[in-house]
């Protein structure tokens, strides 16, 4: 069998993503692996005919594909979003139709679903029959039944496709809307309070929808709002993945495009921050992608701490779930409040004005009141592995987060509870066990509760 390696880390073959990859070809040595490293080399293949129609090719006469790559943030790389972007302008992804596919990633299972999900979706799109999704953790390899289940995996990905296994689509395209938004009511104007109120976006000039939203959003405003578009900012390429952030925040950038100024002056500065974007291949743009990868010169650290975050979308986000948690998880991680989603989806412009008005007002309320919406399973689970792999493998190389993590209390390990260690062993003599497992447990649960709401009573009748 033959299988091209589309390789999605910008590091090439020095990425621990490959390490797996050369595993693989090494046990699967009887078959044909050809590597094709997309992610770092998408920009010359923009540029230079030949060497994409040669990738094109090994695609075509290949029996498989893998999508191999390493998480950054949430999803792909930039880059990587940028060649999927690049086989539908060349309209060359027909060669991938009927194709099996395997999805293969490296990381530490912070949000890996939502990549892996993205993933199977552009297969879908592309009309391949997906085998299956295997996530490995960074160092999976150096276990033995890591690897054992590894090779498990590639024997069924092979065996699929010799006998070119027919598989059931997982995600149904999208219906894309042809809905023209012109604003019909006059923006109600807003007291921003003397909060900073930050747009970013990468709209283009086809783009009208997103921009008239922006427009109609902003002109809600009493006084200044900035308003950047991604397309203005000096940022001269993608993520390197090269961790020289880890140690003090210092990005081997610094000092040769203006990213870093921008973000620090422009974004942390800010107290409602909105992002405005149009859908594509079930994210959005590969421009967008490269400035949530870049961003990570902050690492680990929650850069948007305490801010209010919006999103104005264009596009189907009804029919992508996967995009949604994206924005919910990543405003969640960084401690902030996601003050409302407003897209182009409704009927009738009246009730998208009515939306964006809306959302203004929200975001001023909630930014008076400093308001944070308590974290679900997404913000507090995915700040728990932080915790853990910071405290634990990833101390080094990413020393600024560990001191962050020390500084501000993230390493928040249960404490020994002594009356809980107490209970669990008074609870093995079968009288208490049976008077505690009753109703008695039950009252004493919420008696706590009922002294502090008690307590809270008086206390308000005591100040009038």
């Amino acid at each position: 069998m033959k299988v091209v390696v589309l390789n999605g880390s910008p590091k090439g073959e020095n990425s621990v993503t490959m390490q797996y990859v050369a595993f693989l070809q090494h046990m699967f040595c009887q078959h044909e692996f050809i590597l094709h490293h997309v992610a770092r080399e998408v920009d010359r293949l923009e540029k230079d005919e030949q060497a994409l129609n040669k990738v094109v090719d090994d695609i075509a006469s290949a029996d498989g594909v893998l999508w191999a790559f390493p998480l950054y943030v949430f999803l792909v790389h930039g880059k990587y979003k940028r060649f999927i972007e690049l086989l539908h302008e060349r309209a060359v992804t027909s060669v991938l139709e009927g194709k099996t596919a395997a999805i293969f990633s490296t990381s530490i299972h912070f949000f890996d679903h939502t990549a892996h999900n993205y993933m199977h979706g552009i297969c879908d799109d592309f009309d391949m029959k997906v085998y299956g999704s295997y996530s490995a953790a960074m160092h999976d390899l150096f276990v033995e039944s890591e690897r054992e289940n590894l090779l498990h995996f590639g024997e069924g990905f092979f065996k699929a496709m010799e006998t070119k296994t027919v598989t059931a689509k997982v995600y149904p395209p999208l219906v894309e809307h042809s809905k023209v938004y012109k604003p019909v009511k006059e923006p109600l104007k807003v007291d921003a309070c003397g909060k900073k109120v930050v747009v970013v976006t990468d709209a283009e000039a086809r783009q009208e929808n997103v921009i008239r939203m922006v427009e109609q959003f902003v002109g809600h405003f009493n006084g200044d709002v900035t308003v950047t578009n991604l397309h203005t900012v000096d940022i001269k390429g993608g993520c390197l993945g090269c961790i020289r952030c880890g140690y003090d925040n210092t990005c081997v950038y610094s000092g040769k495009d203006g990213f870093i100024e921008w973000y620090n002056s422009t974004i942390k500065t800010a107290d409602i921050v909105v992002f405005a974007g149009t859908i594509r291949d079930r994210y959005l743009s590969s421009l967008w992608k490269t400035f949530f990868d870049r961003a990570f010169f902050n690492t680990h650290m929650p850069s948007l701490k305490d801010k209010q975050i919006a999103f104005i979308i264009s596009g189907p986000l009804e029919q992508l779930p996967n995009l949604r948690q994206i924005f919910e998880g990543y405003t969640e991680w960084q401690n902030a409040n996601l003050v409302g989603i407003v897209t182009d989806e409704p009927a009738e412009p009246g009730q998208i004005d009515e939306l964006l008005q809306a959302l203004a007002e929200r975001s001023v309320d909630c930014a008076n009141r400093h308001y944070i919406s308590p974290s679900t399973f997404l913000g507090v689970g995915g700040r728990k592995i932080f915790r853990d792999e910071i405290w634990g493998h990833l101390r080094f190389p990413f020393v600024a987060d560990h001191k962050y993590y020390k500084k501000n209390g993230i390493y928040d390990f249960p404490s020994r509870n002594y009356v809980s260690i107490l209970m669990s062993i008074l609870v093995k003599i079968p009288a208490i066990r049976n008077a505690l497992y009753g109703r008695l447990l039950i009252t004493k649960m919420i008696e706590p509760y009922k002294k502090l709401l008690e307590k809270q009573k008086t206390q308000r009748k005591e100040q009038g």
